[in-house]
């Protein structure tokens, strides 16, 4: 009998349940249209994306913690570990760069600010401060020390990444050192704590269509769609110079690996539209990491590369600061040199690494760059309060991106890439789970190799031939 064909409700219905993308992209769509409607409702709904955010930094910090350690520790080589930590930070210094490259040469094409004719003597630096609250980014040497952890438990209270990383290498070092023998229980309760933090990510993955309804709503009942009319052409200038740096990333990504970075993007679509919605990366940061163990790269990668790129790699921030610089000295009428913009690139090559938990760290690294200039005016930082949020959704996906081929390219570099098992995946021969939060697909545990032959148990010596008893014959 042939099997009856499901209705279309009925795919529909079975889609939402079993996609996070789809859902998430229902949420998106629902928050947009309530945003528009009802902005005054729209804004109570502030609490669904930040109770989710902060749901998720929870699990962030023993999720890396876990990962690391056991990377390390099955690794067997810390010297390759460090090798991993090395190549990673001159990969985040090359990509930081040409990112801010392609954000100048973009902004001196297209002039985004040419035009405006704005009078400095009308802008206020104070809307910038409450913005930033008077903070400042901290210098290198802070930045060194702050990486450094003052007590065990303190790294994962602050939920500092980087902290919660030095601590995770001492661990691992030290079971290294000490040996399984000598403390075999550790790294098993390492283990297990892991899959409990992902069995933890998958519960709080499927509130995830809440958070990103919850965000889209407040910021389109917040700004409206009337900020993306007047700044049209600086919007339409960064979102276009993230597409050519992300392509940029696709052709590098093959070149080194042979891995499509589209094939990536549709393998991680469901975790991009999250980050879109909730404009952040923390909260798909979990998620992330499992997928790509699970596209074939090593845990010790994973483990340092991911994390640490969340504080040193911000690609599409870098992109954004850059175009950002130009745009406002063009609108104020200031027209910069080529030593000028040079400078520009060297400054933000500094004030970039230091803004990853910072509030309004953007017109923080911005301030700081106008200031070492000093032809812009410190008020004009405030032309980009307007139009910051909107560029949330370039930063986050082209960060993403750019965090992601960097854990394929240094994995590759260094030896820690199954590439012939990432092809499979990425290429939908080894299909992931749909369901939200799941736990990575592992692969099958080695056969065990056989033992030494058994010689067969020795058959009982017969004994004496019985005769066969006769069945009695019955008379009919």
């Amino acid at each position: 009998m042939p099997q009856s064909v499901p209705s279309l409700p009925g795919r529909v219905a079975r889609i939402l349940r079993t996609s996070l993308f789809a859902q998430v992209a229902c949420a998106l769509v629902l928050g947009i249209v309530v945003g528009r409607l009802w902005p005054g409702f729209a804004a109570d709904l502030q609490p669904l994306g930040d109770g989710f955010t902060r749901l998720i930094k929870t699990i962030i910090s023993p999720l890396v913690f876990c990962v690391v350690v056991v990377g390390i520790a099955k690794a067997g080589d810390l010297k390759a570990f460090g090798r991993i930590g090395l190549k990673a930070l001159v990969w985040f210094e090359v990509a930081s760069t040409l990112a801010l490259v392609v954000g100048l040469v973009a902004a001196n094409l297209v002039r985004p600010g040419s035009g405006m004719h704005v009078d400095p003597a009308t802008l206020s630096a104070k809307a910038v401060d409450a913005k930033t609250g008077g903070g400042s980014l901290p210098s290198t040497t802070e930045l060194v020390l702050d990486a450094l952890p003052t007590s065990f438990v303190g790294a994962f209270a602050e939920n500092s990444l980087l902290q919660v990383l030095v601590l995770a290498c001492l661990v691992g070092a030290a079971l290294l050192h000490l040996g399984h023998t000598r403390v075999p229980r550790v790294l098993p309760a390492v283990e297990q704590a892991q899959e409990v933090v992902f069995a933890i990510v998958g519960f709080v993955m499927r509130l995830a269509p809440i958070a990103v309804f919850g965000a889209t709503a407040v910021l389109i009942g917040q700004y409206g769609l009337g900020v993306i009319e007047t700044y049209a052409k600086l919007i339409v200038l960064c979102y276009g110079a993230a597409a050519l740096f992300v392509a940029l990333l696709a052709i590098v990504l093959k070149a080194l690996t042979g891995l499509s970075l589209w094939r990536f993007v549709r393998y991680i679509r469901a975790e991009l539209l999250l980050a879109l919605g909730t404009a952040s990366t923390e909260s798909v940061l979990p998620r992330v990491m499992q997928k790509l163990r699970t596209a074939g790269a090593r845990d010790d990668a994973v483990g340092l590369v991911l994390p640490t790129g969340y504080s040193f790699n911000l690609d599409g921030a870098s992109l954004y600061l850059s175009i950002g610089t130009l745009f406002i000295a063009q609108a104020v009428g200031v027209d910069l040199s080529l030593g000028q913009q040079i400078t520009v690139v060297l400054v933000l090559m500094l004030t970039s690494k230091g803004m990853a938990g910072i509030p309004g760290s953007a017109f923080l690294a911005l301030s700081a760059t106008a200031s070492s200039l000093g032809a812009i005016p410190a008020g004009a930082v405030a032309l980009l309060l307007g139009v910051d949020r909107i560029m949330d959704s370039m930063r986050v996906v082209t960060n993403l991106l750019g965090n992601c081929v960097a854990v394929f390219a240094v994995s590759r570099w260094e030896g820690a890439l199954d590439v012939e098992r990432a092809k499979k995946v990425l290429g939908g021969e080894l299909e992931p789970t749909e369901e939200p939060g799941a736990a990575p697909e592992r692969e099958p545990a080695p056969k065990s190799e056989p033992g030494p032959e058994r010689e067969p148990a020795p058959k009982s010596e017969p004994g004496p031939e019985r005769e066969p008893v006769k069945e009695p014959v019955l008379d009919s």
